[in-house]
């Protein structure tokens, strides 16, 4: 028997939002764990808003609702508000109730502002891998780094003299040698013009740095840099040594590739009492890791996990969105970058805890 398509709206809903939500969908086990982190931090915001005035955006419904572009790629706060909307998982996972009005996307973007800063994300990455430590490895890491693409374009590269105008007072810098040292963006004064590798494309970008430990790739460092020749290396010797201090000067492991293979990086590691597993880069010239670190059967096992740094990428540019990012500033991205990585240890460490646990 067929039935009737009556499209009669309903009044009252009997079925709460919590019964709406799967028992087994993923995000339950993050939003425990969000929650958890935020209760934490609640020091520390209760100091970043005043005592008296008008009632703010609670700050861990921000910090909930800021998280959702990063696990599915939602491009702008636009969107995000309109999901949250009509979306009833999101709705559950930030605290809205079903009736609850959705706030304006400037009224979001005003009130985040508050938050958008290094300490509060590192705050927070700090208190996400407290969580996964259980997981980590505390002797074996590798290092790497990656280009992330400004929010500028090319036309906004010009001299810093002001001197790109044609006749027409319209920017042109055809037939013209362009470099960091002579112009600037206008839109992002912060990115410099960059390529990763020879013959690629240059582009104005920033340069994210990850370290991972090597036994399930949860990220362990982060940090985000002007793009140059030598900010991977100086990263990987800043991160090196945050973990030595962490380690109270125990002795680790530390892979990277070829681009990291030089005099001065290894002979830094070495005398932090880091052992260099550095990938050997034997090209028309002499590498700086020699038979004494790859007689070891520990160097052949760094360099077979050292790829697992690239899932990690991976994540970031394809699912969190920062193949290019859409905020400006060496602050204001970095702080990004600091809470894409937390993301990424935040979706990973329930797959990896035991059931009913």
């Amino acid at each position: 028997m067929r039935g009737d398509e009556k499209q009669q709206g309903g009044m009252f809903s009997y079925v709460s939002i919590e019964e709406r939500v799967p028992p087994d969908h993923p995000l339950r086990a993050i939003r425990r764990l969000v929650d958890q982190i935020l209760a934490r931090m609640s020091k520390r915001f209760d100091k970043m808003y005043a005592d008296n005035g008008r009632p703010s955006i609670p700050p861990e419904r921000l910090l909930r609702a800021l998280l959702l572009p990063t696990f599915y790629s939602i491009r702008s706060e636009r969107m995000l508000m309109e999901q949250l909307d009509y979306n009833l998982l999101f709705r559950w996972f930030v605290g809205l109730e079903m009736d609850e009005t959705v706030w304006n996307h400037a009224v979001f973007s005003k009130n985040r502002e508050r938050l958008l800063n290094e300490t509060v994300a590192r705050e927070f990455f700090a208190e996400v891998l407290e969580t996964a430590k259980p997981h980590l490895s505390q002797e074996h890491f590798t290092v790497d780094g990656t280009m992330i693409e400004a929010w500028a374009s090319h036309k906004s590269f010009q001299r810093k003299d002001g001197g790109d105008s044609d006749s027409q007072g319209r920017a042109s810098f055809h037939g013209e040698k362009r470099t960091n040292e002579t112009h600037a963006s206008k839109t992002d004064p912060d990115a410099r013009l960059y390529k990763k590798s020879r013959g690629s494309e240059a582009k104005l970008s920033y340069l994210g740095h990850v370290m991972v430990e090597n036994r399930h790739g949860f990220i362990v460092g982060a940090m985000l840099t002007q793009a140059d020749g030598t900010a991977e290396a100086d990263a990987a010797i800043l991160m090196a040594d945050a973990m030595r201090k962490k380690r109270r000067g125990q002795r680790f492991t530390l892979g990277a590739d070829k681009a990291y293979d030089s005099r001065d990086l290894v002979t830094t590691l070495q005398a932090m009492h880091v052992t260099p597993h550095v990938a050997q880069n034997n090209k028309n010239r002499r590498s700086a890791i020699d038979g004494r670190t790859t007689r070891h059967r520990g160097y052949a096992m760094s360099q077979s996990r050292r790829p697992i740094i690239e899932r990690a990428f991976g994540w970031l540019k394809t699912v969190a969105g920062m193949r290019k990012v859409k905020l400006r500033g060496l602050e204001k991205v970095s702080w990004l970058f600091q809470y894409a990585v937390a993301a990424y240890n935040l979706w990973r460490i329930p797959r990896l805890r035991p059931a009913g646990a």
